[in-house]
């Protein structure tokens, strides 16, 4: 398996800590909003990655992050948590709003037959454990306390940049949107570990700790979910590009202050999904949600197999008219496979079987060339093999892709159908009264041409979707 790795900045073998048990941990959602479809696309490659290492023998233990609490507005460390921005704009407690956003964040993963992480765990619900981390950062004079805050101080760091590549003035106030100078901070990139209520009184969720009553930063976060359910040796960590800084930085610099050793040997980091203007936001123009592609006709497996059309690391532009282009091809693919023959018993192509599924796995392998991999089943629905064998091998890989290609579409009625339906049966039981069996039948098969069928009962005629 080889991967791109961030903080080498080149495709490297992955090599696990112990091959009894890869750790991963991928960035979760702030759950203040719905998620956007770029915030979406992160988590599909994400997928594809835990189910291709399963896929080729390795045993993955994911955890992810849920941030209701410590997200700030800015990136540095000051506007309002985005939190209490979705609770004063919904007129709700914060943890309604987290409540509801992660229940909607679950529906939109399900739609898009993503492996919920087999750890999930709240921010709020790990204050111990960042208290314990700021503590020793403090003792171990990585830390210190300014304004009523705990800072992480950066300056103790000779390799604070070493995921990002950058020299200390390239980062400077301004570089991105939002940034605001910190006149508490001794650094300019030294970050909090640790508000107080001397500067956000209006935080909704504060606890009690050794420098007052407040809420963590958004950093010590990841470090401390990651830290207490994968242990101090992390082999893969993930998130969207835009995590790389400051965030996925100050996740290293706090960590590996903390445990005094390399922390994470692998970071792998998807592409933005842009819209036509530039980068995709909740702030502009239309919010593209899965439900607006849904209530648009579009299904969510049409939007996830247009990101496996392209690789993760590769900026992916979103257009009504690419999405078209992708539901087509994905129609036209799941056509192909249903016209195999599922009731045969053809004896299985061995030969045939290791040959394909060594092409997709070095399809996959070849840090996650999910679009090669779908040129494998292209390539094996042309070829001259028994369909036995071809739907041997689609179901296997469809254990990595995900894209129901063996799955019935299930027919759905809509209100107007369903009245149309009933109005149907009632003048078609008419008909039989009246002796009118012309236009009995004639009702029975245009409902049939709509994939209707009518039974007769003895409690009276009921309907099957076809």
């Amino acid at each position: 398996m080889k991967i791109y790795n961030t903080l080498t900045r080149k495709v490297e073998e992955f090599v696990p800590n112990n091959k009894e048990c890869v750790t991963m941990y991928t960035c979760g959602p702030t759950v203040y909003h719905y998620a956007h479809i770029g915030n979406l696309r992160t988590y599909i490659f994400e997928d594809i990655l835990e189910k291709t290492l399963n896929y080729i023998g390795y045993n993955v233990k994911r955890c992810m992050n849920i941030t209701d609490v410590g997200h700030l507005t800015s990136d540095s460390d000051s506007g309002e948590d985005k939190m209490l921005k979705g609770a004063k704009r919904e007129h709700k407690s914060v943890l309604e709003i987290a409540q509801f956003y992660t229940d909607e964040f679950k529906r939109d993963i399900e739609k898009l037959n993503i492996k919920w992480p087999e750890i999930v765990s709240k921010a709020t619900d790990n204050i111990d454990m960042y208290i314990k981390i700021v503590k020793k950062l403090l003792d171990d004079n990585y830390a210190y306390i300014s304004g009523g805050n705990v800072y992480f101080d950066t300056s103790k760091l000779l390799d604070y940049y070493k995921l990002t590549n950058h020299k200390v003035d390239d980062m400077v106030i301004g570089v991105r949107d939002g940034v605001e100078e910190d006149l508490s901070k001794k650094n300019q990139a030294d970050f909090v570990l640790w508000f107080t209520k001397s500067k956000f009184d209006s935080q909704e969720l504060k606890w009690d700790s050794p420098w007052g009553i407040g809420y963590p930063g958004w950093h010590i976060e990841c470090s401390g979910i990651s830290i207490k359910n994968l242990g101090e040796y992390l082999d893969i960590h993930c998130g969207g590009i835009d995590n790389i800084f400051p965030h996925h930085t100050n996740e290293i610099a706090q960590s590996e202050s903390y445990l005094g050793h390399k922390w994470c040997n692998y970071w792998v980091h998807g592409e933005h999904l842009n819209d036509e203007t530039g980068k995709m936001s909740k702030s502009k123009g239309e919010f593209l949600t899965l439900s607006l592609l849904e209530n648009k006709g579009y299904s969510p497996i049409d939007y996830r197999f247009m990101c496996l059309n392209s690789s993760y690391r590769k900026v992916l532009v979103f257009s009504y008219e690419a999405l078209n282009q992708a539901h087509d091809s994905y129609q036209k693919l799941k056509s192909k496979v249903k016209k195999l023959n599922r009731n045969n018993n053809e004896k299985l192509e061995n030969d045939k079987i290791l040959e394909y599924k060594k092409r997709f796995c070095d399809a996959l392998e070849s840090d996650l060339n999910t679009s090669l991999a779908l040129t494998v089943i292209y390539d094996l629905l042309k070829e001259k093999i028994n369909d036995s064998t071809k739907l041997y091998l689609i179901y296997d890989f469809d254990k990595v892709l995900s894209l129901d290609l063996l799955k019935e579409e299930e027919k759905k009625i809509d209100d107007e159908l369903l009245k149309h339906i009933n109005e149907m049966i009632v003048k078609r039981a008419e008909a039989k009264k009246n002796k009118d069996y012309n236009l009995a039948d004639s009702i029975r098969n245009d409902l049939e041409k709509k994939g209707i069928i009518l039974k007769d009962t003895k409690e009276g005629t009921i309907y099957e979707i076809k």
